[in-house]
């Protein structure tokens, strides 16, 4: 072990990681990111918490520079030791885990589930012994490991499992923000001057002294390396404090620089062989002609330990050797490196040092580089594909295969979420020769980059312009690329109309040839520049008839368009649909089908889990819980919306709003939902996103009809009614008829009813037919559409329409002086929204039922003691009869975590095993 710069000063972080280790042997999980500059001791901090756990296992890892684009690297350092374990996890996990580092083959897996592996693994190892995991130099981790291993520590909880980062104080964000830390400062001055008696002479003059203390801010790496070869007694030049880690890296240099060239060559190599294994620094220390003998100059500095494994000093000791070879020099040593690797048992680490070790280009290194990208990809690390395939492309003497590795590259970071590199790389693909189709797909790429960073209207231009060069050359591409065009228009909504006419112009034309079977897309004759539509006859693809339904849409209207709607529907695939989710999503509620807007997504969120396509799950998570929202289940809902919020944290990307806003506005608390929805107004304004717009006049709307203000309503459904916004319009239109209706406005009320009515009269579903009915009789007043709109929906699946059908009815029937029936309406509106959560239609129709002289009780969680809200998620799937390892899957847990959850849950609700919880469960807020 190197000498430790030491815990002097430390107590106060001792104490949490002391604290750290009892929890953990207690059987809890804990994270904890040491946060700290360059030399502030993290590393001596992690060596402390090692010692203080001997009767735990003990993992590492740390991320190393050089390895930064080489996929779960670090990950592979840690789960190598438990292996053993593989087998006790879930199928789809351990297959995915095996394929990620290369054990078996299989499809390219999603990080998350290589993640939820990963998490089931260690606590696996922890049912045997409590287990700690350190991470040091987590600010070079590669980006898969990084992504997996925050994804485990979000989910720790009661695993006896912890996993403990040391990360340099950071300039950005990164995805280990928001995790607990731990700062690690500068020593205290007593502390620091006693540090530094241990290096600096006695003679050294005061005033240098408190200057070193002072400007190093007590950094013990700083206050030990930068006074060496200087002479204190005279006063030398310290570093400000920003630029300490520069400093010091510059004085490991200056050692190194002092030391036998041989010693300096091999500190090279063991700087760039980033795994510390030393049978192979030999092997590559061989053939450079170094010696054994070369090391011991090294050792004796304090630069480097070389003993199991290659350990340096401190990370900015690799960086300065590393830094300050010459190229020629690190040309040498990545050659000598990669003949020292084993090509069958590590081809890809091999390719990668013969990539650096090429001074120019060779197209059988190109080659080698290609196949590790391959490789890569099979294992779904993206980021590692996308480097192998720069340098490869880098390598490639041929002028148009460069241009085509480069291209390949660029889909690769666009895949890997790397969107701000990809310009460059189009650039450079740009430079070789392309045929048409190549030139084609760099504007498309292009596109997409734009659509990734911006779905609003400023994208829809290029990605027409776009189109239009596919269409000669791909035209199911170019389709695909149109409708990508027309939904960013539509999400662009009111702020993209004319944008949306040229897109729907542009498609319109590249639809004009396609042959598709009988009929229009119109009713009657076609207009011109219409859209023929039929059967698919393997004449155009899914993505092409949506198209053409949504071109129909744009240019004749709802009325006209229908017919298309439910044949593209039709169309669409099971495996096609989380692509299209979007879209389809959408699509249910223009045509009025409860069934399919229920069916197909559960069913999205059901093929996303079974493929482990844990990227798309957040938007089926979205589109489910809106649809659980209509359905009554807001409970259900609310699960669904936290565990996108859970994912998104996860993986840095931000969830979806909209459906968040909906349940809050229907749920009733008015200052919650009206922040709630403020923000998203704001958001939509921000990012040119009209049709989220819609969505919070919608939502506004809901919340103030529940609390029977409804000049509010009124004033925000007819805002959000005087746009066309797909799906959002016909919800709108339903609140602005009974906000007008109730606010006296009965011609604005009238005009809305015809404008749903219009919409509803194509479609003969229960839910066409109960909007239809509940419109005809806010206007008209005739109990003949009350009770028609009740039976309408009471026959679909949406019952909280039912029960606002109830509701109204009901309070017609009040207002008719018959109170026995306005009771058989009111009670179960009532019930039904109590039961779902609906607090200002529940409160709304209790005033009703009050005002007859009923004595109206609210509803009580009725539970021993509240539970959380994840204690609730768990019990309601519990109750559900989904075991503890589907549990676990789906909230993202491990199954130790779920076990220990329900046993808090059975005590708090008084209830001894999984066959109360359904009664139980009911009672639960």
């Amino acid at each position: 072990m190197l000498t430790s710069i030491g815990l002097r000063g430390r107590s106060r972080e001792r104490d949490q990681l002391e604290r750290l280790i009892r929890d953990v042997r207690s059987g809890r999980s804990r994270v904890l990111v040491l946060r700290g500059e360059a030399g502030t001791g993290k590393s001596a901090l992690l060596d402390y918490l090692v010692d203080q756990a001997p009767a735990t296992r003990v993992v590492r890892a740390a991320g190393v520079e050089p390895e930064t684009e080489l996929a779960y690297s670090a990950v592979q350092q840690l789960v190598a030791p438990l292996l053993p374990y593989l087998d006790r996890l879930p199928e789809p996990q351990r297959a995915a885990l095996s394929t990620a580092l290369g054990l078996s083959a299989g499809r390219p897996p999603e990080a998350l589930l290589i993640g939820l592996a990963v998490l089931g693994l260690l606590a696996e190892a922890a049912v045997d012994q409590p287990l700690v995991v350190v991470v040091d130099d987590a600010q070079w981790l590669d980006r898969m490991s990084e992504v997996i291993l925050t994804f485990v520590a979000r989910r720790l909880d009661a695993e006896s499992v912890a996993l403990v980062f040391a990360a340099r104080t950071p300039a950005d964000e990164t995805l280990l923000t928001g995790l607990p830390e731990l700062r690690v400062e500068g020593l205290p001055e007593a502390d620091a001057r006693a540090l530094l008696d241990t290096v600096l002479p006695g003679l050294a003059d005061a005033r240098v002294r408190d200057r070193i203390v002072a400007e190093t801010r007590g950094n013990p790496l700083a206050l030990l390396e930068l006074p060496r070869g200087t002479d204190p007694a005279f006063g030398f030049g310290i570093p400000a404090a920003d630029s300490v880690a520069g400093h010091l890296e510059q004085a490991f240099g200056r050692r190194i620089a002092a030391l036998p060239p041989q010693t300096r060559t091999l500190l090279l190599a063991a700087a760039v062989e980033p795994v510390g294994n030393v049978p192979l620094l030999w092997r590559a220390a061989e053939l450079l002609g170094v010696g054994a003998e070369a090391a011991g100059p090294a050792e004796a500095a304090g630069l480097v330990e070389i003993g199991a494994r290659v350990r340096f000093r401190h990370p900015l000791a690799r960086s300065a050797a590393w830094h300050g070879a010459d190229p020629a020099q690190l040309r040498a040593v990545h050659r000598a490196l990669a003949e020292a690797t084993d090509a069958g048992e590590d081809p890809d680490r091999r390719a990668w040092h013969r990539g650096h070790a090429a001074a120019g280009p060779d197209e059988e290194v190109a080659g080698e580089l290609e196949s590790s990208a391959g490789r890569a990809l099979s294992r779904g690390g993206r980021a590692a594909a996308a480097a192998f395939l720069e340098r490869a492309a880098e390598l490639t003497p041929e002028p148009g295969r460069r241009a085509t590795r480069m291209l390949a590259a660029a889909r690769a970071r666009l895949a890997s979420g790397g969107a701000a590199a990809v310009p460059d790389l189009l650039a450079a693909a740009e430079q070789g020769p392309l045929d048409a189709l190549a030139r084609a797909t760099v504007e498309r790429l292009r596109a997409q980059i734009a659509f990734v960073l911006n779905t609003g209207r400023e994208v829809v231009p290029p990605l027409i312009e776009a189109a239009g060069r596919l269409e000669s050359l791909d035209p199911a591409a170019a389709r695909e690329t149109y409708l990508s065009a027309v939904g960013a228009a539509i999400n662009a909504g009111r702020f993209g109309a004319d944008d949306l006419r040229l897109a729907v112009d542009a498609a319109a034309g590249s639809l004009a040839g396609v042959s598709l079977a009988a009929g229009t897309l119109a009713a009657g004759s076609p207009a011109p520049g219409s859209v023929a539509a039929g059967s698919l006859a393997g004449d155009v693809e899914p993505a092409g008839l949506l198209l053409a339904s949504l071109v129909t849409w744009a240019r004749e209207g709802h009325t006209a368009a229908v017919p298309a709607f439910r044949r593209a529907l039709a169309a669409v695939p099971a495996d096609a649909e989380l692509d299209l989710l979007w879209l389809t999503g959408m699509l249910v509620h223009e045509v009025f089908d409860d069934e399919a807007f229920l069916e197909r997504t559960e069913q999205a969120v059901t093929s996303a889990r079974a493929a482990g396509a844990l990227s798309r799950l957040p938007g089926a998570l979205t589109f489910r819980s809106t649809a659980l929202i209509h359905a009554g289940r807001f409970a259900d809902a609310s699960d669904l919306i936290d565990e996108a919020a859970a994912l998104a944290r996860a993986t840095g990307a931000a969830p979806h709003p909209a459906s968040g806003s909906i349940l809050a506005a229907y749920r009733g608390k008015i200052g919650e939902a009206l922040a709630m929805i403020d923000e998203l107004s704001r958001e939509a304004r921000a990012g040119g996103a009209g049709w989220l717009l819609g969505v919070a006049g919608y939502s506004r709307a809901v919340l103030h009809n529940g609390h029977g203000d409804y000049a509010a309503a009124l004033a925000a459904a007819r805002e959000a009614a005087a746009y066309e916004d797909l799906a959002i319009l016909q919800w709108s239109l339903g609140e602005l008829v009974e906000a007008a209706a109730r606010s006296g406005a009965t011609e604005e009320a009238a005009q809305a009813r015809d404008r749903l009515v219009a919409r509803a009269a194509a479609v003969g579903t229960p839910w066409a037919r109960g909007v239809r009915a509940m419109a005809d009789a806010l206007v008209g007043d005739a109990e003949d559409d009350y009770r028609a709109a009740v039976e309408a929906f009471g026959a679909g699946r949406l019952t909280l329409s039912l029960a606002r059908a109830r509701l109204l009815y009901g309070e017609w029937l009040r207002r008719a002086n018959r109170r026995a029936e306005a009771r058989d309406q009111l009670r179960p509106a009532y019930e039904a929204f109590s039961t779902m959560g609906a607090e200002g239609f529940a409160e709304r129709a209790g005033r009703e039922l009050t005002a007859m002289g009923e004595t109206v009780r609210k509803r009580s969680a009725g539970t021993p003691a509240e539970l959380t809200a994840q204690e609730s998620q768990i019990a309601r799937l519990a109750a559900a009869g989904r075991t503890n390892p589907e549990i676990a899957a789906v909230l993202f847990l491990s199954p130790r975590t779920v076990e220990w959850h329900l046993r808090k849950v059975f005590t708090k609700l008084g209830v001894t095993s999984r066959r109360d919880l359904p009664a139980a469960v009911g009672r639960v807020p």
